[in-house]
């Protein structure tokens, strides 16, 4: 069977159109798709900063612990005061009044206004005294109107002794005696029951030779 001419229209054109026409346009080769963009990653956080173990307190810094003195020893001085200004109240008011005249028994206000203000302020000094023992020193705090506070040595020390006179003998009371080697640094804690003026004597007196054997 003849095929058609290539003087025909239609094969001459099918012809042209074929011989026209370059190869098929093809996409380039498609590149296999990376993996979807994600986030940037959070790197994980380290270890919260913690505070450390707290180390050990520093016995300098440290608050010292605070010893009163018993009330035996404010007891004892209101009563000496009572006695005394009692008795100066009554010569204020009576002699006056005997030998001058009756008006002059006003003056016995002026003893009793010093009780008064001598009751209070008794009470102040005695709040006021107070001792606390630490790793090398002792400390003696007193004063109202004027603090003061004495620091002494356990190495400075030289004599450690209990006192008690027939008023606090009566009362149940003693005092101990600080000696040292500079006298500025001498030191007294009055009013203290006799056990625990006692122990402190022995306690003072062993760590102050055991403060001098090491120096």
């Amino acid at each position: 069977m003849e095929t058609g001419s290539p003087d025909d229209p239609g094969t001459a054109g099918a012809t042209r159109a074929a011989d026209r026409a370059g190869p098929a346009d093809q996409a380039g080769p498609v590149l296999p798709a990376g993996p979807a963009d994600q986030a940037d990653q959070v790197l994980p956080a380290g270890p919260v900063d913690q505070a450390g173990p707290a180390g050990p307190a520093d016995p300098a810094r440290e608050e010292p612990v605070w010893t009163g003195l018993p009330p035996g020893l404010l007891r004892m001085r209101r009563l000496l005061l009572v006695v005394w200004l009692g008795l100066l109240t009554l010569a204020a008011g009576v002699l006056p009044a005997l030998f001058l005249a009756p008006s002059w028994a006003a003056l016995a206000l002026l003893p009793l206004a010093l009780l008064a203000w001598g009751w209070v302020m008794l009470g102040r000094n005695w709040r006021s005294w107070r001792y606390a023992e630490r790793a090398d020193d002792l400390l003696i705090s007193r004063g109202v109107l004027w603090q003061e506070e004495t620091v002494v040595p356990y190495g400075r020390m030289q004599l450690v002794e209990v006192t008690s006179g027939p008023v606090e003998r009566h009362f149940g009371l003693a005092s101990v005696q600080l000696h040292t080697a500079a006298a500025a640094t001498d030191a007294t804690i009055p009013g203290l029951d006799p056990a625990e003026a006692e122990r402190l004597r022995d306690r003072l007196t062993e760590l102050g030779e055991a403060r001098s054997a090491g120096l």
